[in-house]
C-alpha cells in the first residue's frame, strides 16, 4: 500500500496531485502527517505544499470540470471530516485521467458520491446557520452572534449577512474554531470596489476577557444595549404565544431545528 502524508491543507491535497502525477504513483490513501499509518503501508511519501504545485493543479481543474464542480470541492473541505481527504485527492486525480470525460456527475464512483455527500450536508448546516443565528445589540451599536456549528461554514455565509445588514457593523464568532468575521461601516480597500467595506477575520488572543459568553453567546450586561434586552423578552414572549399545544410536534420541531442549535438562541434560553 503505497500512503502520501500531507500537511492537512486544501493546498496539501492539491500538491498531493501534483506529487502524484510527477511521480508516476497513484497512492493508495492520503493522510495527515502524525496520523496513525496504515497496517500494511509498504510506501510512503511526505508532501511539501507549495503555492506553485497547488497553483498548477487548481487551474488543471479549472480546465476539466464546471464552476459548480469548483465550488464544491471547496465547500466539502469545509466539513473538516479527517476521513474526507483521500476521497478527495481521488475525485481530483481521476478529473486529470479521464481524457476529456467528465467525472463530476458519476455518482457511481465512490469518491465522487463520498465527496459530493460531504459538501450537501456543509451546505444544509450553512443554510440553517442563515435561519438559526440570533444577534444581540451592544451599547456601540454593533451586533454579536456566537455560532458553534459541526463544519467551518463561516466563510459561506458572511456575504449573505453583508448584504441584508451593511448598515450596521457586526460580529459572527464561531466558538468552535476560535474566529469570527467582523463587519465595519468604515470603508476599506476590497475586491468589490475601492473604499466598500468587506467581513475581515479577526480572532482574539485571550477568549477569557471577551465580553460575551462563548458557552451560550450572551453580552456581558455591562455592554448590552438597553433595548436589546426588551427585544429578547418581546421575542421570547411572542414565540411562546404562537406555540399552540395542540399542535406541538416534538419530533419535527427538532428536525427542523436540532438542539444543538438551541444553546444560541433567544426563544431557547
Amino acid at each position: 500500500m503505497l500512503v502520501y502524508t500531507f500537511d492537512q491543507t486544501l493546498d496539501g491535497v492539491l500538491s498531493a496531485v501534483f506529487d502524484a502525477y510527477f511521480r508516476h504513483q497513484q497512492p493508495d490513501m492520503l493522510i495527515g502527517e502524525g496520523e496513525q499509518l496504515p497496517l500494511f503501508s509498504e510506501e510512503t511519501w511526505q508532501v511539501v505544499t507549495t503555492d506553485e504545485k497547488a497553483s498548477r493543479v487548481w487551474a488543471g481543474l479549472e480546465k476539466h470540470v464546471s464552476k459548480e464542480a469548483l465550488k464544491l470541492l471547496m465547500v466539502s473541505w469545509l466539513s473538516e471530516e479527517k476521513t474526507l481527504s483521500t476521497p478527495l485527492f481521488h475525485y481530483i486525480y481521476k478529473v486529470f485521467g479521464t481524457k476529456g470525460a467528465s467525472i463530476e456527475r458519476n455518482f457511481s464512483d465512490p469518491d465522487v458520491l463520498y465527496v459530493t455527500n460531504t459538501a450537501r450536508r456543509v451546505m444544509h448546516e450553512q443554510l440553517r446557520m442563515k435561519q438559526f443565528i440570533r444577534f444581540q445589540k451592544a451599547k456601540d451599536g454593533t451586533y454579536l452572534a456566537v455560532v458553534s456549528p459541526d463544519n467551518d461554514v463561516l466563510p459561506l455565509i458572511t456575504d449573505h449577512f453583508q448584504d441584508r445588514f451593511n448598515d450596521q457593523p457586526w460580529l459572527i464568532y464561531d466558538a468552535k474554531r476560535h474566529y469570527g468575521f467582523y463587519y465595519s461601516l468604515t470603508p476599506n480597500p476590497s475586491p468589490k470596489g475601492e473604499g466598500s467595506s468587506m467581513p475581515i477575520r479577526v480572532t482574539f488572543e485571550d477568549e477569557n476577557s471577551l465580553p460575551f459568553d462563548l458557552s451560550n453567546g450572551k453580552l456581558d450586561e455591562a455592554i448590552l444595549s438597553e433595548n436589546d434586552q426588551l427585544f429578547q423578552d418581546l421575542w421570547r414572549t411572542y414565540f411562546k404565544a404562537i406555540c399552540i399545544k395542540e399542535r406541538m410536534n416534538p419530533k419535527k420541531q427538532l428536525s427542523d431545528m436540532p438542539r444543538r442549535y438551541w444553546k444560541y438562541m433567544t426563544e431557547k434560553q
